[in-house]
């Protein structure tokens, strides 16, 4: 019976540990997201499929269609493997001015962003539930090369992302 109790505490424990890294509500960001939450919520997104390519950063948000990660063919495997049941996919950029970017999106996922053939780390990360129109918001240093944006471990099928240099 000891052990039983013991068990029901660390799993409450763990449980507990795990909802405290996840702050709830739009003023729980590191950072102001006013900009990048208008532009995932804007009512004209355009839609790209994965696997497209855009000539150079889109200027406002789009929403990105994902498929299961067997079918998505992302061009690294994502550093976080996705679970069962969620959607991938990927777009690439053939022309980006050197600096600081967001990249954030509308629903939780996992963000990978290639380079020069290697996985960037970020900069700075940021995320919150319960804040409407954004759940994450990622700060990557990039350079004036092409890049890959790939999103993994997606519960829909379709996320809405914005690309915006940092403030």
């Amino acid at each position: 019976m000891r052990v039983l109790t013991l068990l029901v505490a660390l799993a409450f424990s763990a449980t507990s540990a795990l909802a405290a890294e996840e702050p709830s509500g739009c003023d729980k960001f590191k950072w102001p997201i006013e900009r990048e939450r208008a532009a995932l919520s804007a009512p004209d997104l355009a839609r790209l499929a994965s696997g497209s390519e855009q000539a150079a950063l889109p200027s406002s948000a789009v929403a990105l269609g994902l498929v299961a990660p067997s079918e998505a063919k992302l061009p690294m495997p994502p550093e976080r493997a996705p679970k069962d049941g969620t959607f991938a996919g990927f777009t690439s950029v053939k022309s980006a001015t050197a600096g600081l970017y967001t990249i954030s999106l509308s629903a939780g996922a996992w963000i990978d962003v290639v380079q020069d053939g290697h996985v960037l780390k970020p900069v700075a990360f940021s995320g919150a539930t319960d804040c409407s129109g954004i759940r994450k918001t990622v700060k990557y240093e990039l350079s004036a090369q092409p890049f890959v944006l790939q999103i993994s471990g997606a519960r829909e099928n379709s996320v809405a992302i914005a690309i915006l240099p940092a403030q």
